[in-house]
């Protein structure tokens, strides 16, 4: 049962503190590289990362918080409060990264130095639209995984 618990927590502490890490992380890379362009360069393929990280680690967490709950309870539980959260991450992550990263690398290929396109190019406002959801969306995630982490901890009082 420890061991189920152990990979509950670690499947949120990792999709969760890399959330924290990239979110630390990816200004400063557009704060210190000499070009937007090369920080992005950057940035994008560790976002991907990042998505598959979570998506690893929200399988891992429902798997292993069902079957525990299968195990003590009986019923695996599967729209409770913190699994429906769990549930929220996967969508969300899914969208950004099947849904809006490929079009911010698309548009990116298309516009070449992104720091050249006038901010009121058609590209450039889709781009930076576009970006602007995935940052919503990076938040959305770790604000619900925040919130599954307290009522995972809670549970185990």
């Amino acid at each position: 049962m420890s061991f189920l618990r152990f990979l509950m927590l670690l499947s949120l502490m990792l999709w969760i503190g890399g959330i924290i890490f990239f979110a630390t992380l990816a200004p400063t890379l557009f704060s210190v590289l000499p070009t937007r362009h090369l920080a992005g360069s950057v940035v994008s393929p560790m976002l991907a990362k990042l998505h598959w990280i979570g998506l690893l680690s929200g399988v891992a967490y429902l798997a292993s918080s069902m079957l525990y709950s299968r195990l003590t309870t009986g019923d695996a539980h599967p729209l409770a409060a913190r699994h429906v959260l769990i549930a929220l991450m996967l969508l969300l992550t899914v969208i950004s990264q099947f849904g809006i990263t490929p079009k911010m690398a698309a548009l990116r290929a298309s516009l070449g130095e992104i720091d050249a396109v006038p901010a009121t190019d058609p590209g450039r406002i889709r781009f930076n639209a576009l970006h602007v959801w995935s940052t919503r969306l990076e938040m959305g995630v770790l604000l619900l995984g925040l919130t599954a982490t307290y009522l995972t901890a809670r549970r185990f009082h």
